[in-house]
């Protein structure tokens, strides 16, 4: 495999789908950059607030990014790059920036409200109660499993308690400092945009100053050092704050920085490539085709290609949660219809080009991570891809680049799953506060039982007290559960799109393919999960053999409905 080649083929083919295809879809679905948005309609100064293309770009990117793309095909690598390369190619383009742009343009023509109610107009009620639960359900394994990476990321010990050690635990103690001066920072960064009206670009320049100094004091002074318990406890009232705050304090002008971090990310993966490739090191050992059954060793998954190729990259083609989040907060704080293409279709193949890169990564040190597991010295993927990538600068610079931007890349996941985290907290308020009321109420009509539960602050407690239970069992007996869940969700949310552009008179035969496609692959890998969970028979596995089960009924009666919706718009 010659990295070089196959991350050119892959920008191109990005490039393409993004001027053509994704043009095309804003046509196909009239994008009105003189229609007046959610944001300036609804403007409260908590969740609806105009923000600034590039500031919006920041947190949705931010929050999309996660660990996804970077965990699901480094994970897949197993099957050989080219059946990872090929889905996240098509499945980026014609899948997943579909589904993003699509659920944000939906979520803003139905006043910044969540793909829930955009199923209420075209599929009833009770539909749109149906999809909230299994959403909110899906948001609290989010919670869990990144509340889970960034604990594991900061404490001094893993989710079984066992102490970490060395140059390891010296890293997980900068990146926690870090991070907590991080979250500082934005919230200076908003006081000043938002209250103090300095100009964007003069913020941008002390924010990325402000980066540059906090990094540096985190990698020279880091005197915070607590348990993986200690720091899920700390991230539950994180989290809990976060998500009820203004967006103004910390959500936006914290995903806006970090995207900067990103950015760098991206621009230090391309050098390493470039750079890698010129020097004669970037052919590596990695089989274009490895075969459809493969058993992982702990890092790879373990399957079929059909469905565990589908399942395992996630992110990095298409992805539930983006739909949450495109229709959650990007929609209530968008200042104009046609900034929906860049930030909804755009930023779903910057993600493209991550993974892309997570690929490189992992082939760059394939002949280390394709080994028997006792052998295996790589502990997670964001430490692959770290290491792949901080080898390939390391091959024309020097050990001491190599160690800053190792940290520096560990750093930048680390952030993304913070953001990812409470911007999912936030979303689950989102989605539980609704399930209780009925058509045309807000949270202010709410009276009795139902206005306790639409309390932002009970709604986000019953959410952090559900998600930090479940992430105080440790990430890896999620994180499978959750990749069905999530990317069934993703099938999910193309058919409310597909069924409410058909209610509008607009073309959504886009559509088609990717929620059948979808709906059978996830379909197929819980119904697996389930008859693995229950033959185990330990408790753990039964209770995600109950929720598996769950899924399942739930996705199979929206199907059902949205299918006999679009049915009846096609006889119409």
């Amino acid at each position: 495999m010659n990295i070089l080649v196959v991350l050119l083929i892959s920008l191109v083919v990005l490039a393409i789908g993004y001027l053509g295809y994704g043009r095309w879809l804003a046509k196909e679905w009239g994008i009105d950059p003189s229609r007046k948005t959610p944001a300036h309609e609804l403007e409260d100064g908590v969740d609806y607030v105009p923000a600034k293309a590039a500031v919006l770009m920041g947190h949705h990117f931010s929050s999309i990014a996660g660990a996804g793309p970077i965990n699901g095909p480094i994970q897949a690598a197993i099957f050989g790059w080219v059946p990872v390369l090929l889905w996240v190619l098509i499945g980026g383009v014609f899948f997943g920036g579909v589904h993003d742009f699509g659920a944000l343009f939906a979520s803003i023509r139905n006043k910044g409200q969540s793909i829930g109610v955009v199923i209420s107009e075209t599929m009833g009620q009770k539909a749109k109660r149906l999809f909230l639960v299994f959403a909110w359900m899906t948001l609290l394994l989010v919670v869990a499993a990144f509340a889970s990476i960034v604990a594991n990321t900061f404490g001094t010990t893993n989710a079984a308690g066992v102490a970490i050690e060395g140059a390891n635990l010296d890293a997980n103690l900068s990146t926690a400092m870090i991070s907590i001066l991080f979250i500082v920072l934005a919230i200076i960064f908003g006081f000043l945009v938002y209250r103090q009206n300095v100009a964007v670009g003069i913020a941008t320049v002390i924010g990325c100053v402000g980066i540059v100094a906090i990094v540096a004091l985190g990698l020279n002074w880091h005197p915070i050092a607590f348990t993986y318990n200690t720091w899920m406890y700390i991230l539950a009232l994180y989290i809990l704050i976060a998500s009820v705050t203004p967006v103004w304090i910390l959500l936006q002008p914290r995903d806006y920085l970090s995207s900067f971090l990103l950015y760098f990310m991206i621009a230090v993966a391309l050098i390493s490539v470039f750079g890698a490739a010129f020097t004669g090191t970037g052919t590596t050992a990695m089989p274009a085709f490895a075969g459809f059954k493969v058993t992982g060793n702990g890092l790879f998954t373990t399957g079929t290609m059909f469905p565990a190729l589908f399942i395992t990259i996630a992110c990095g083609a298409i992805s539930g949660f983006h739909s949450l989040v495109s229709s959650g907060t990007t929609a209530k704080q968008i200042d104009n219809e046609r900034d929906a293409m860049p930030i909804g279709y755009g930023a779903m193949l910057i993600e493209c080009v991550v993974a892309v890169l997570s690929l490189c990564a992992v082939a760059y040190i394939w002949k280390e991570v394709n080994v028997p597991a006792e052998e295996l010295k790589y502990a997670s993927p964001t430490i692959v891809f770290a290491t792949g990538l901080s080898r390939m600068l390391g091959s024309f610079t020097n050990e001491g680049v190599q160690r800053v931007i190792y940290q520096m890349l560990v750093l930048a996941v680390s952030v993304f799953c913070l953001t990812s985290l409470d911007t999912a907290t936030r979303l689950a308020r989102y989605m539980f506060q609704e399930f209780w009321l009925d058509k045309g109420e807000t949270v202010k009509d709410a009276k009795g039982f139902k206005a306790v539960l639409v309390n932002p602050f009970v709604a986000t407690a019953i959410t952090v007290f559900l998600g930090i239970g479940l992430g105080l069992t440790g990430y890896s007996k999620i994180w499978p559960l959750f990749g069905a869940a999530n990317q069934l969700l993703a099938a999910l949310g193309l058919l409310a799109v597909c069924a409410w552009l058909g209610s509008i008179g607009r073309n959504n035969k886009m559509f088609f393919i990717p929620m059948c496609f979808m709906l059978v692959v996830t379909i197929t890998s819980l119904i697996q999960t389930i008859m693995l969970r229950f033959k185990a028979g330990d408790m753990w596995s039964i209770i995600q053999g109950v929720i598996a089960v769950v899924l399942v009924v739930l996705a199979v009666d929206l199907a059902i409905t949205g299918i006999r919706t679009l049915g009846k718009q096609a006889k119409a």
